[in-house]
C-alpha cells in the first residue's frame, strides 16, 4: 500500500505480470522449447484507486495484436466490487533462446494466441 492506503502502481505492474505468467500457463502448458518471449514494451493506464482487500481482484487477458515477431497483450485489473482498476498493454517479443534475438512466433505458439484474439481490445481511448 502507499501512503494513501491504496494499492501502489507498483503492485499493479506486478498483478499484471502474474497475470501474463498464469495466461501462458494455461494457454501454453507444453511450452515449444523454441518459444521464448521478453517484455518490450507495457503501458498502464489506472482507471479507479485500488483499494486493500482480502478478497480477490481479477485480470482478464486477451491477445490484442499479432506481428510477425511480436505481439501484444491487453490487460484489464478488476476489483472485487468489478470497478476496473486498470488497464496495461504488454508487448512481447518472440526471441530465439539461443541468441536473445527476435524471432518469427513459432506457428503451433501463433494458432493458441489467435485463438485469444480479442479484436478493439486494448486502452483506453485518451481524449
Amino acid at each position: 500500500m502507499d501512503i494513501n492506503n491504496h494499492i501502489n502502481n507498483v503492485q499493479f505492474a506486478r498483478i499484471f505480470e502474474e497475470s501474463r505468467v498464469r495466461s501462458f500457463a494455461t494457454w501454453l502448458p507444453e511450452r515449444p522449447k523454441d518459444f521464448s518471449v521478453l517484455v518490450a514494451r507495457q503501458e498502464i493506464v489506472f482507471t479507479a484507486v485500488l483499494e486493500y482487500s482480502h478478497d480477490p481482484v481479477t485480470v482478464r487477458s486477451c491477445v490484442s495484436r499479432i506481428g510477425t515477431t511480436s505481439f501484444t497483450l491487453s490487460l484489464t485489473l478488476v476489483d472485487p466490487a468489478g470497478t476496473t482498476c486498470g488497464v496495461a498493454e504488454t508487448t512481447m517479443v518472440s526471441v530465439d533462446p539461443a541468441t536473445g534475438r527476435p524471432t518469427p512466433v513459432p506457428d503451433a505458439v501463433r494458432s493458441i494466441l489467435e485463438s485469444q484474439l480479442v479484436v478493439g481490445a486494448g486502452l483506453p481511448v485518451r481524449s
